[in-house]
């Protein structure tokens, strides 16, 4: 079971997002802005953030930076969430440190698929890439 942090300031979504989440067998902790979201990261050292990008308060781009370029939380996976499409907010996303953009509305067993991918990478020991190149030697 991993804990899984959702920092989105629309209610319903985050709620529907959360449930998905549980039911998969997961903790979720929700916080509706970007400050909120950036104090419970550092307190609760959750297993994925998913993180919108236009949040009250702070953005997601400066969440993501501010947890990215700290030693502590930097191996923490980030999804950023957003209905912005452009490609210089994806490459921005990836500047920041984001390991995965996607874009709403969106396909919930896709994100569901890439929450179970990035929670395997960041676990202790071999990868998943890792060992899927170890099986192929």
């Amino acid at each position: 079971m991993a804990r899984i942090l959702i920092v989105e300031d629309e209610a319903a979504l985050a709620e529907t997002l959360a449930y998905n989440i549980r039911e998969e067998g997961h903790e979720v902790v929700l916080a509706s802005d970007g400050l909120q979201g950036l104090d419970l990261a550092r307190a609760q050292h959750p297993d994925l953030v998913i993180l919108d990008l236009m949040l009250p308060k702070m953005d997601g781009f400066k969440v993501c930076r501010l947890l990215k370029f700290d030693e502590r939380f930097k191996r923490i996976p980030i999804i950023i969430f957003s209905a912005r499409s452009q490609q210089e907010d994806v490459a921005l996303a990836r500047e920041t440190g984001a390991e995965c953009y996607m874009v709403k509305p969106f396909d919930g067993s896709a994100l569901l698929e890439r929450i179970k991918e990035l929670i395997a990478d960041s676990a202790p020991g071999p990868s998943v890439t890792q060992k899927n190149q170890e099986v192929a030697k």
